[in-house]
């Protein structure tokens, strides 16, 4: 009998009622590719407590195991960059919504989709950093490239106490940014100064309507929330900054004007990492190993098992965890 392994398996019915259950596969249930990684941590993230509760169209293929990145081992490899024993992340490239993903024991996948482990970070601390850690990290470079430098003044992060936020706010105060740090859950307070921010503000002063300008308060931000959120964001900040909008958990509109735009020239810089290429991957987890304080990790995550992955999927849904989650395969 082949080998089999616990995973999570969503499925639908005729009349679109999804399913979630445990089941068993082997690796011939997996999906094509040319690598096969035995998945040793994964997370979740808000994307995959979308995909399991069902609260929004993130899976688009039936039946599907979620889980958008893991860290692991390579079993075996027909792929020129990978080598049985290599150490891999992989966050995006629609595993977990059109490809089978983390929540088995067993991924197969392509290797143009996998990067490798940073030195000095175990599989573990990777995904204790995860796809919303790296995503913070790819919107903390777009400021960078920007200009958007600690000198130019504060900065604000919204939706601080969640993956992406707290992951940011580690890293911008660890590089010498001044953070603002923005949260709807005003008991995590000493929990975002513990990750280095310097000012924690209620999510209220940015979700009413925005004005088409606000008091210039930011040289720049990462917004994870987006609508009301991020066009409040937009209309504080000063001449010639830039905010990183890499998310939607407030709604995928943008009720805001132009004025932020063309009277203080100020840029939306759309950060994505599903499908980013993979030498700005490479360069996102190089910088998350060099200026991440891996110290703040613990502070940051907590970790579960595999019996508690559906759990957590609405635990984070509903707004009721902070910072990042580990699943230890």
């Amino acid at each position: 009998m082949p080998e089999t392994f616990k995973a999570i398996l969503i499925s639908r019915d005729e009349d679109k009622n999804q399913t979630v259950e445990v089941t068993s596969l082997s690796e011939a249930d997996l999906m094509e590719g040319d690598v096969t990684v035995a998945v040793e941590a994964t997370t979740v993230n808000y994307k995959d407590g979308l995909a399991i509760t069902g609260k929004a169209p993130v899976v688009r293929r039936w039946p599907l195991v979620p889980g958008i990145d893991f860290a692991g081992t390579v079993l075996s490899s027909d792929h020129p960059d990978w080598r049985k024993g290599d150490k891999v992340i992989l966050n995006g490239w629609g595993v977990g919504e059109v490809h089978y993903g983390a929540y088995a024991g067993r991924a197969r996948v392509s290797g143009d989709w996998l990067v490798p482990l940073p030195d000095g970070i175990s599989t573990h601390d990777a995904m204790a950093v995860g796809t919303a850690g790296y995503t913070a990290m790819l919107c903390v470079m777009a400021l960078e490239r920007h200009g958007v430098l600690p000198q130019r003044g504060p900065v604000v992060v919204t939706g601080a106490a969640g993956g992406v936020g707290s992951v940011a706010v580690s890293i911008m105060s660890g590089l010498g940014y001044h953070v603002v740090a923005s949260t709807g859950r005003s008991a995590e307070a000493a929990y975002l100064h513990e990750l280095g921010a310097a000012e924690v503000i209620e999510r209220e002063e940015l979700s009413g309507p925005a004005r088409p300008l606000g008091k210039e308060r930011w040289a720049g931000g990462i917004d994870s929330v987006g609508s009301h959120t991020l066009a409040n964001v937009l209309s504080m900040t000063a001449y010639g900054g830039a905010v990183a909008a890499c998310g939607l958990a407030g709604g995928m509109d943008l009720p805001a004007s132009v004025a932020p735009f063309i009277l203080r020239g100020v840029s939306l810089l759309g950060v994505d990492s599903v499908m980013a290429p993979k030498e700005l991957r490479i360069e996102a987890w190089r910088r998350i190993a060099s200026d991440l304080d891996l110290g703040k990790l613990s502070a940051l995550s907590r970790t579960i098992g595999f019996d508690d992955i559906t759990e957590a999927a609405r635990d984070i849904v509903e707004g009721r965890i902070r910072g990042r989650v580990v699943v230890d395969m």
